[in-house]
This record gives structure tokens, sequence and C-alpha cells, in this order.
């Protein structure tokens, strides 16, 4: 990886007076409003932007966009600030774009599965929001992302395994170009075949191309009936033979979750928690009561089968709670366990049928480099992470880390899989995506690029290099 550089510049002061009298106090220059907004859960440390503007409308976006558009300055979109791969970095300088403010729930159609919401809104609130029509918004990335980050991401999680990413969730978007006009994409119908596929195009443009401005999303019945468990494994393989056996068998399992031991460890430090520190599978089924049962009946046995033991049902919500807080709370338990430390996080993507081979090799590096580390995979869908916890101020650890990295990438590469399952390219990766998707395909996504911002305003820097 190489390290990103920075081109900071300060704002014409002629640019400062327009945002000043067009947004008088959402806009700061603020030095603490500007490092809030200059850093994510990255490792990357780069200097803040030049200024701040919370925007509450699109009118406000839009009229933003045209301010830093007439003057060729960076403005990058910033939503809660949780991504992990210095996507919302202000690595040219510029403004911050803060849509957080942006977060009315503005209709739900529950008739067709359907809402719509602002950027802003967080999936928590969403869920809140609709949970009297007896629907739900499944994606969960774990941290409380915005939806707006999330599309910029092309999002996944933990339900991914039943209910897709971003990518099938997303049905339309209101988006503010580079111009500072304001489009629409896509429609609240199911399917469509009219002309280019933009609202994809966006998902998963991490801001590069558009700033979303709204979001139609698909949603779903609350399941009549959900069951979680967890399992303790002898080892990783074999928790993962399970998982792979699992899903060739068709069981529509909602989540498949793998934590490794050292993990378990964090947790139960952090949560209070006494789980078993072995590997762990945690899961979740949806669906009847008579079809959850026979999910999990079929799964434990297939688990018995690879050594899995200790099973722990729960089918309540507050049981599936502590569960599931065991697994959210992974990131902020490994981060804890060494005080300020740094998580260089990876996020690789395999075929199911080649996970053990990535994953086997991966950890076993892992285990001699001496870097503490966590580790943690929607394995139902062949993702999972290790987070490599490095002292940021030690460039040797910083360079094994990298290296244990790139040897994953390179491995899954390798094995027909991809670079980043769900967290994006952003700064850490740009050099991953081009032995990946290959030069041809790369200088497709420039061009894309640069007739759409052909000033590059919009979140520069990030997934290549112009």
């Amino acid at each position: 990886m190489h390290a990103p550089t920075f081109a900071i510049r300060p704002l014409p002061d002629v640019l400062v007076d327009a945002l000043q009298s067009r947004f008088g106090a959402q806009f700061s220059t603020a030095l603490a409003v500007r490092e809030h907004h200059g850093r994510d859960e990255s490792a990357f440390s780069v200097p803040p932007p030049a200024a701040v503007v919370f925007a509450q409308s699109t009118a406000d976006v839009a009229d933003a966009v045209k301010l830093a558009a007439s003057h060729a300055v960076p403005i990058i979109p910033f939503g809660v600030g949780s991504s992990l791969e210095g996507h919302l970095l202000a690595v040219q300088g510029g403004i911050s774009l803060d849509v957080a403010r942006m977060n009315a729930i503005l209709s739900i159609n529950a008739d067709d599965l359907t809402v719509t919401v602002q950027p802003g809104v967080t999936r928590k609130q969403l869920n809140e929001a609709i949970k009297h029509t007896g629907l739900f918004f499944p994606i969960d990335p774990g941290a409380d992302a915005s939806i707006g980050g999330m599309c910029a991401t092309r999002a996944s999680g933990t339900n991914a395994v039943r209910y897709g990413t971003m990518r099938e969730n997303v049905l339309a978007l209101e988006v503010v170009t580079a111009r500072g006009d304001t489009i629409r994409t896509g429609t609240r119908a199911k399917k469509s075949s009219a002309g280019y596929d933009l609202t994809r195009l966006m998902v998963g443009s991490e801001g590069t191309l558009g700033v979303v401005t709204e979001v139609t999303l698909k949603i779903y019945p609350l399941p009549e009936a959900i069951s979680a468990a967890i399992c303790s494994f002898p080892s990783i393989e074999a928790a993962v033979r399970t998982t792979i056996q699992v899903i060739q068998l068709g069981v529509p399992i909602a989540r498949v979750e793998l934590i490794d031991a050292n993990t378990v460890r964090m947790v139960n430090a952090y949560a209070k928690l006494g789980l078993r520190e072995e590997p762990m599978l945690l899961m979740e089924f949806h669906g009847s009561p008579t079809g959850v049962k026979e999910q999990a009946e079929l799964v434990q046995e297939i688990a018995s089968d690879h050594g899995g033991q200790a099973f722990e049902w729960a089918s309540t919500p507050e049981e599936r709670t502590r569960l599931w807080t065991a697994r959210h709370n992974a990131y902020f338990a490994a981060v804890q366990s060494r005080p300020g430390c740094k998580a260089i996080s990876t996020d690789t993507c395999v075929p199911i049928s080649r996970l053990a081979d990535c994953l086997l090799d991966s950890v076993a590096e892992a285990d001699a480099s001496g870097i503490p580390y966590f580790l943690v995979g929607h394995v139902g869908d062949g993702n999972f992470h290790f987070g490599y916890l490095i002292d940021p101020d030690s460039a040797e650890e910083r360079e094994k880390a990298e290296a244990l990295n790139h040897a994953l990438v390179t491995r899954a590469l390798a094995l027909d899989g991809t670079c980043s399952g769900e967290h994006g390219i952003g700064l850490h990766k740009m050099d991953f995506l081009v032995t990946e998707a290959g030069d041809g395909a790369v200088a497709m996504m420039r061009a894309i690029k640069q007739a759409l911002d052909p000033l590059n305003i919009l979140n520069p820097g990030k997934i290549f290099r112009l």
C-alpha cells in the first residue's frame, strides 16, 4: 500500500465568504469541528478538512456542491464517521459535507415493502421507525451507520447471507451531481430495464460520483419466529467446515458469524460475558416456528459432526441481544484490549468452497507474526475480517500488519475472491483494486469519474489515482 499524499490548501476567501453567507451557523471552520470530520475508524492520519457544512436539505447539498465547484474545491460527504478505509478523509483538503441532520423518514410504503429516507438516517433509527408496521430493514454492518454511508460503501454485514447487500436492497436514489444538479435514479418498482442502471453505479461509488440525498430501500416482514444459537468448536477449521456444509446444503440460515478464540477472550473482558474461549459460530434462524426448529436441528447435527459443542439457544429478544452484543462489540473490545492501538482491518471475501483454504493459512501467518489480532467473519457468504492491532507510532508493526494484509488479499484473489467484501476501497486498497480488476477495468472507472466529475471535486483521492 502506498501512503496517501496530501495536497492541502486553504479555501479561497471569496468561497469562505460565500459559504458563510449561504449557510450561516451551518458552516464552521472551528478546529474541533474540522478535526471531528477529519477522522474515521481507519489507521490513517490526515489533516482535517478546511471547513464543514452541515446540510439540512437537498437544496443545501446542491448549493454547497455548486459553490465548491465554482472554485474547484474538493467536497467530501460525511455521515457518522464509521468507515474503515479512510473514505471520508480530506486528502486534498476542501469541505466536509455533513448530512447527519438530513435524518427524516420521508415515506413508509408498507404495502409495497419499501421505505424512502434521507441519507443521515441510521439503520437503528430506521428500524425503530418502521417496527410498528411489522417490517424491518435487514442490512446490519454492526456499527449504527448512516443509510447514505451504507450506500456509498455498498455495505452488507451479518444478514447478507440471507438478505443480500445494499446493492440488492436499494431501489432508487436522489443524487446531487458534481455540477450541483439533482437527479433521480430508479423507482419504487421491483425491477426495471430502462436505460443504464445508475442506481447500481452510485451504490458503492464512495461519494466520488455524486452525493446521495434520498434513498428508497426494500424492507421485509419481521419473521414469525427467530432463534439464535452459539456453538463452540475445537478449531477454526471445524467451525468453517460446518459453515461450508450448512451453506452447500441450502439451509436458509439468516446469519452465521465466526468469532475466533482471541476475539471471544476480548469480548468477555469488554462486556463481562462468560463465553467459552474457543472458536465460535453465532447463528440466527428466521421463519415459521416449525421451519426455524428444523433449520436449527439440522445445523446442530452438522456442527456435532465437526466437534461442535456447548450449543446455547436464545429465542427471546433479550437473549438474542445478549448474544449479538458479543459480535457487534468485537471491534471495540479488540481496540480496548490494547490501549492506544489502531486496528488495520482486512475485508476479503472468497467463494464459500475456498473459505477454509484462505482463512486457515491467514490465521497461521497472523499467529506467526506476533501482532495481536482479532478475527470475525460473515462466513456464510465467504467474507471475513482480521483486525491487526498495532502501535500507531511503530513503523515496524505497521509494516508487519500491511505485509499480512497484502498476503491475505493476494491469497483471496488467487482463489477467485475480492479485496473488499463490504468495506470499500477508500485509500487503503487502491493497489489491490488494480490487481483484482485489471488496468482496463480501472481505466473504465477513471473514465466514468472524469466524465461525471471533470473537476475531480467529489471525494478526490479515493478508489483509484487520477
